[in-house]
């Protein structure tokens, strides 16, 4: 599935804004997909750069806030959860001052 997929439904792929409502009961890709194509909107033909890493430091931040939430700040077993060696998740916890 790319950003652009038709099983998507158009009503919601043309809001201007990410509205929780219009996406309730999908997938987390489908999320995604979506907060892409708004945004991809919202650039308007403006030139892009470096999109990778940055959907990727807009979404680890709060996947670590969300996960540290879960695991009652319990980092051995975040670590688990995120599949990430109990430093690398300190490292990137540190980065985003969660510590």
């Amino acid at each position: 599935m790319t950003i652009f997929d038709n099983n998507i439904s158009q009503e919601s792929a043309n809001g201007s804004e990410f509205n929780q409502n219009q996406t309730s009961g999908s997938t987390l890709r489908e999320h995604v997909a979506l907060s892409m194509q708004s945004y991809l909107k919202q650039m308007n033909g403006q030139p892009l750069n470096e999109v990778y890493d940055l959907v990727l430091t807009q979404v680890e931040e709060p996947l670590l806030n969300a996960i540290m939430e879960h695991t009652r700040n319990n980092q051995t077993k975040a670590a688990q959860v995120l599949g990430l060696n109990r430093g690398t998740l300190r490292k990137k916890l540190k980065r985003y001052n969660l510590l």
